[in-house]
């Protein structure tokens, strides 16, 4: 069977891709940057396209042309309109456009990865553009299958599990927000088993099944449960008041348009904060088997130090860059505030003024537009590059003009080998999924 995966490398779409290979299955995968996907799936065609450009049946013929499926599968998800997101034309107008394509060039199946309490009416825009994409798919003519999983559980942590993770690695206390939140969970290798079913007729289309354990939990539970499967000691629950909360989702909603998917916007706090449930009950009947419980799910995973260090440095990425911005925007604002005063390092050893300034002004504006650069998620990386190379050159350039700031008291250049180090690990950290 030919299937089109759209969002083939993310968080369900990795494991949905794998599964169909190991079934046999020629797998197209799409997305908007394929360029890691190739590499870790070289098996798999790989189709690079950005769903907001896709709204219209015309757009995706070529697409359908291409890998002629004969099933299409949605992993795609778009939290919150942000620099890099538009909610309504990733979940809905792209999707809406791609049924009509699909039924006019004679695609047999739809499979559609959808969210609990999706609906037209829902409070967030994720979730009423999800309900609205449902609902065209169940009047289409296309064979369709809704799946709605819980809280998605799986190696890769993205999202809310990365959120989670790093909440239970805390140290000495407990942060929790909503901890009252009904949950319950999925395996994500169980997810990719139920589109495998019913792609290959073990169980009926033509319904809308919920994807989750038997059990309810409350997002407390689950967090205490991760921290044990960490390793982390228990320690006291600390409730963070809900005003500091929307702080956090504001802070986060802002950081969204320069480009980073925080899971603390406000729409992912306000969708968990109105829980992650639904009815096992359908699929159960339909395939003859329960979902794995989140114990299940846990012991199966077995954590490794990998994730340890992951859950510990998660939340530490965005004060890292924070931090490594302030101090940049600083180091080119204080000497741009004082140029002549700046220049003296050159001109007490002999400089030319004029000459020293323009060094100055230059290395200001560079230590500044850095500073800026590192906050947008796109440039972030190169910005990283750029501190190294910047710092790099100041050690040269200061060795070779004033080799005598070696031995100051205040070190100047010495510190500067330790001042690259952040920048090191940033750059390691780059990749979010």
């Amino acid at each position: 069977m030919r299937v089109l995966v759209l969002g083939g490398y993310g968080l369900i779409g990795t494991d949905v891709v794998r599964s169909l290979v190991d079934a046999g299955c020629v797998v197209t995968g799409l997305g908007r940057n394929t360029t890691v996907a190739k590499r870790r799936f070289p098996d798999v065609a790989w189709i690079e396209a950005d769903l907001r450009r896709l709204d219209a049946p015309a757009a995706w013929r070529p697409i359908l042309a291409e890998c002629a499926p004969e099933a299409i599968v949605n992993c795609v998800g778009a939290l919150q309109d942000g620099l890099r997101d538009d909610v309504q034309a990733v979940q809905a107008a792209a999707l809406k456009a791609l049924y009509l394509a699909a039924d006019a060039f004679g695609t047999a199946n739809f499979v559609q990865i959808s969210a609990p309490r999706a609906a037209t009416s829902a409070e967030t825009a994720f979730m009423r553009s999800k309900g609205e994409a449902d609902e065209a798919l169940m009047a289409s003519p296309l064979q369709w299958t809704v799946l709605r999983p819980g809280l998605v559980i799986g190696p890769q942590a993205y999202g809310g599990t990365a959120l989670v993770r790093s909440l239970a690695s805390v140290p000495l206390v407990q942060p929790m927000a909503h901890g009252d939140a009904r949950i319950q969970t999925v395996a994500v290798d169980e997810v990719a088993f139920a589109v495998r079913d019913v792609l290959t007729g073990k169980v009926p289309p033509g319904r809308v099944y919920d994807l989750v354990e038997d059990q309810e939990r409350t997002l407390e539970e689950v967090v205490r449960q991760f921290r044990g499967w960490l390793g982390v000691q228990p320690a006291p629950v600390v409730r963070v008041p809900r005003p500091l909360v929307n702080l956090f989702g504001r802070l986060a909603d802002g950081l969204g348009w320069l480009g980073w998917r925080s899971p603390l916007r406000t729409t992912a706090l306000n969708e968990l904060a109105g829980g992650v449930v639904g009815d096992p009950a359908p699929w159960r009947a339909a395939s003859g088997r329960s979902c794995a419980s989140l114990e299940m799910i846990l012991r199966r995973l077995q954590p490794t130090v990998q994730e340890r260090w992951f859950a510990r440095a998660f939340l530490l990425k965005p004060v890292m860059i924070a931090v490594l911005s302030a101090f940049w925007l600083a180091s080119g604002i204080v000497a741009l505030l004082d140029i002549p005063r700046a220049a003296a390092v050159l001109t007490d050893r002999g400089g030319e003024a004029g000459l020293a300034q323009l060094l100055v002004i230059g290395g200001a504006a560079i230590d500044v537009l850095i500073g800026l650069a590192v906050l947008f998620r796109a440039t972030m990386p190169l910005a990283a590059k750029g501190m190294i190379a910047v710092t790099s050159a100041y050690l040269v350039g200061g060795t070779l003009l004033a080799p005598d700031l070696w031995l100051d008291p205040l070190g100047p250049l010495v510190k500067t080998l330790p001042a690259m180090l952040p920048a090191l690990v940033l750059l390691a950290f780059a990749d979010d999924r």
